[in-house]
Parts: structure tokens; sequence; C-alpha cells
């Protein structure tokens, strides 16, 4: 199965364990449901028809939104990306000044395409802001960043999204609880929060509060869902494995996560899937096998990216 890398990049994203987590969803006939969409690797990879996309960071979703409505085009990212990039590596202090005018351009305007620049440029790949809603990681100081190859990956990445976007896919700004509320039975809700404990930022800010809210939430919605969780590393559990998650239904796997701010959080650890409906994987590293279905619509969809 082809993985579609989305353009937008950040802390903690789930490229790798995407198999993993296809291969657990069950057999619905409703819609996918985000609340917490991200840089949305896992939903451009879900197979689903109908979908509803949420997060509280504006900037994904009017990125997003943006691609579906084709305000948004490859074509478009191709041009601004070759002409700030080239201001990038001529500007002063090593490029920092260029990426500074942007970032303070993007803190007034919330343009989307600035937001991309900044989501590729900025430190390690994270993606940070500021309890004003601005922008909040340095330069990853590499003036030369946006290389001819570099950019066409990009331009490929927005392309690919711009094929798989379903026209009955819903984009929305707004608190998980909503969302979470909207769901029906025949629906599947995919849950990345914030990884409480592991030092990870959130538009809007995660509390122990939010942590135990949306476990009530998940506790009563008539539909099936998965939560992704980390269960411990080297050095910790999470405290809230034992406490509210393992009331259900429980599957881990290693993982390795590269980027991170501090040194600590670059460490491998043991990712957790929490989910309310009965399945016979296996408990820790279980097969990636996705079922024929979802393999068909994944398949229809590199097709569809190919021929266009």
């Amino acid at each position: 199965m082809r993985i579609i890398v989305p353009p937008i990049k950040s802390q903690g994203i789930k490229t790798k364990l995407v198999p993993w987590i296809q291969a657990l969803v069950p057999d619905v006939s409703g819609k996918w449901i985000e609340p917490f969409l991200g840089t949305g690797v896992v939903a451009f990879n879900s197979g689903f028809r109908k979908a509803l996309l949420n997060d509280t960071n504006p900037h994904v979703i009017c990125f997003y939104q943006g691609v579906k409505n084709r305000e948004i085009t490859p074509q478009g990212v191709r041009a601004y990306l070759e002409k700030e990039g080239e201001q990038l590596k001529k500007a002063p202090e090593q490029g920092y000044a260029h990426f500074r005018a942007i970032r303070d351009r993007f803190n007034v305007t919330h343009d989307p395409l600035d937001f991309l620049f900044l989501s590729r440029a900025g430190f390690n790949g994270m993606m940070r802001f500021n309890r004003n809603g601005e922008w909040n990681i340095p330069f990853c100081k590499k003036p030369a960043r946006f290389s001819r190859s570099y950019i066409t990956k990009i331009v490929n990445q927005v392309h690919d999204v711009a094929c798989l976007i379903q026209p009955s896919w819903k984009f929305t700004v707004g608190n998980f609880e909503a969302t979470i509320e909207q769901a029906e039975k025949d629906d599947v809700i995919y849950c990345d929060p914030p990884y409480i404990g592991r030092y990870v930022d959130y538009y809007g800010g995660w509390t122990e509060e939010s942590e135990r809210k949306l476990f009530d939430l998940l506790s009563t919605t008539p539909a099936k869902f998965i939560l992704s969780t980390w269960h411990h590393n080297d050095f910790r559990r999470n405290p809230f494995i034992d406490s509210l998650w393992s009331r259900f239904n429980l599957v881990t796997r290693d993982h390795f996560y590269h980027s991170g701010g501090k040194i600590e959080n670059r460490q491998s650890i043991v990712e957790a899937l929490a989910f309310n409906f009965e399945t016979n994987v296996g408990q820790h590293n279980y097969g990636l096998c996705l079922k024929p279905e979802q393999l068909l619509l994944c398949e229809n969809g590199a097709e569809s990216i190919t021929q266009q």
C-alpha cells in the first residue's frame, strides 16, 4: 500500500503508523470522523468517501479547505515556494531575516501558503503557537531548504491530497466535544489527541481535564472509535492507561519518534490504540494487512493520482 504523505508537517505525525491503525479499522457504513485532524495523514489514507474532519487549529483546516476548493493548487504552491525559497536563500542572517518576515506576515494575515512555508521551514518539523495564536517555532537554519527537488516533493504532496479529498468531506474548526457528539452508530471516530505528559503542544491547550472529558465522550458514543496514545517508554508509563484507557481494548506497537525539541522526547516509545469493539488481532506489534475494501479504495485513489 502506498502511504499518502500530506504537505503539512508537525511533531508526532503518524505516517509510519498508518498501516497499523488502518488494519484495525472496523467495517462500518458511515463516515470517518477525526476531532483532532492535525496533519491529516490518517484521514487521507482512511479510504472513506464520507468524513468529518475537525481541528481547533484554524490554519490546518483553512489550508485543506483551500485545497478542496481548488484555491490552493500544485501550480500555485510551486510558484510560491520558488519565489519565497529564493528570497530565503539570499536573505541576511543565513535566511533567518526572511523566515521572520514570513512568520510576522503570517501572524497578521494567516495566509495558508505562509503556513505551509513555516511548517516546512521550522525547527525540527514542529508546529507550535503561543497564547496569542502566533507561530512560535524558530527557523531550521537551512537557508537553501527549498531546493528544486524539495519543492517538487511538496507540490506532489499537495497534488496527492487534492486527488484524495472527497466532495462529501467536511472540514470544521471547533472543539473535540462538538465533533464527537455528531457521531452516529455506523461511524468510526479516530482520535489522535495531544499525548499528555509528553511535552506536546496543542492549539488551545490540553490538560488532564481534557483527557478525562475525551474519555467520557468516547465511553458513551454510539460509534466505533480508535484512540491513539502512548503506553510507556524506557523511563515511565502513561498513567492514564491504567486509570482510563485500559477499560477498553488495547493493542500496542514499538515506535520511535525522531522529532522533538528536547532530547528526552527523541526516544523509542510504545504506542497504544484503545478501541471499543471486538477484534482478534494480537496485542503487541500485530500484522499490518489492510482489509480488501480499504485496499481497493486506496488503490483507486492512487490510480486517480497517477492519471491526474
